[in-house]
């Protein structure tokens, strides 16, 4: 029996009717401009020419050739040569053809994918912040008592044994120290009042270009893209130079082999979004500020984690520059957003504009 698909065309979803070697025999106008690429060209190409990463769906169109279940939807991340990332709702449908055993539909999900991650995000900065206020108060009471007890021991000490035994002291004194001063920093977002001004995106971006050029000065170019038309907006100005730069730094640290070449690029791009839904509340205007590096990408073991206190990526890292970058654009009602894969990593900021 041959399946007509007269009426496919239709549809705005996304539809591949593949053979039984994977190669597409028909595809949808959905599908030409979801996949970016012509009807014609796509009835010439297989799912592994598309996508670069086609097991798991691959996996699921055999099950449908052999008819092992009805239809089976599933979440994908479809990554595509010298294209963007497809974020997509698969479903898997066997066919009564022995041609074409197989359609598939894609639903294009990023959004749903967006809000998701925004709301998670949401949450885990709550509860980092009460983790580490938590955290923080826990340590500090007793560092206190560990310092004034090594400070009372070095007096007690004899004459005679104070210059062996000082240095004993004085390490645990320094490390003490060195304890709250972290402890400090892990309570600096929850001291420091928000104070509200109106504020000039793009010269919290001159601010950051400046400190970033007086600390590499060689090696690395800084690349401005700005949309001088977006408007002023009430923030706290220190938060936001904070908030960027500790990104910006972060983004030169995983540049070092590029700087060192001599061919490190650091992009600020500023830019207005529009009909952006921001801890669940839709606006208008939006800022879209996006800080792009071309250094090797986020590892993945820490990309899902990155936003979490004391994680770093690097030897020696506090791991706090971003949970504090969070947490200041937090309360600006905005969040941070991150692509990342080697040769590009972006982190957009979104705030609300008025």
């Amino acid at each position: 029996m041959t399946i007509s698909f007269d009426g496919l065309d239709l549809l705005a979803s996304a539809v591949l009717i593949c053979n039984e070697d994977g190669n597409i025999v028909f595809a949808n106008t959905a599908a030409e401009s979801l996949l970016d690429c012509s009807v014609k060209l796509l009835r010439q190409q297989s799912l592994r020419d598309i996508f670069l990463n086609p097991e798991e769906l691959l996996a699921v169109f055999e099950q449908a050739k052999q008819h092992i279940f009805a239809d089976k939807r599933l979440d994908l991340t479809l990554e595509r040569s010298a294209k963007d990332v497809l974020h997509v709702r698969a479903i898997v449908t066997p066919l009564d053809d022995a041609v074409t055993p197989v359609l598939i539909e894609l639903h294009q999900n990023e959004q749903q994918l967006k809000l998701d991650q925004e709301e998670r995000m949401l949450d885990q900065n709550r509860a980092n912040k009460e983790l580490i206020r938590n955290l923080a108060h826990e340590i500090k009471n007793p560092l206190g008592g560990i310092r004034g007890a090594a400070q009372l021991l070095e007096l007690e000490l004899p004459e005679r044994q104070l210059r062996e035994l000082r240095e004993y002291t004085q390490v645990i004194i320094k490390e003490a120290d060195r304890l709250q001063t972290l402890v400090d920093r892990l309570l600096a977002p929850h001291r420091v009042p928000h104070i509200v001004g109106d504020v000039n995106i793009h010269e919290v971006c001159e601010r950051v270009r400046s400190l970033m050029m007086a600390e590499f000065p060689q090696g690395l170019t800084i690349q401005r893209d700005y949309d001088l038309s977006i408007p002023e907006f009430r923030g706290d100005k220190e938060q936001l130079i904070q908030s960027v730069l500790n990104i910006a730094h972060n983004a030169a640290q995983a540049l070092s082999e590029q700087i060192r070449q001599g061919n490190a690029l650091l992009v600020i791009k500023t830019r207005v979004a529009r009909q952006i839904t921001l801890a669940k509340v839709r606006h208008k205007l939006a800022l879209d500020l996006h800080i792009i590096d071309n250094g090797p990408g986020i590892s993945p073991e820490i990309k899902s984690r990155m936003f979490y206190p004391l994680v770093s990526g690097r030897e020696g890292g506090s791991g706090l520059g971003l949970t504090l970058a969070q947490t200041f654009v937090a309360q600006h009602m905005g969040v941070i957003e991150c692509e990342s894969r080697p040769g590009m990593t972006d982190f957009r900021i979104l705030i609300p504009l008025p």
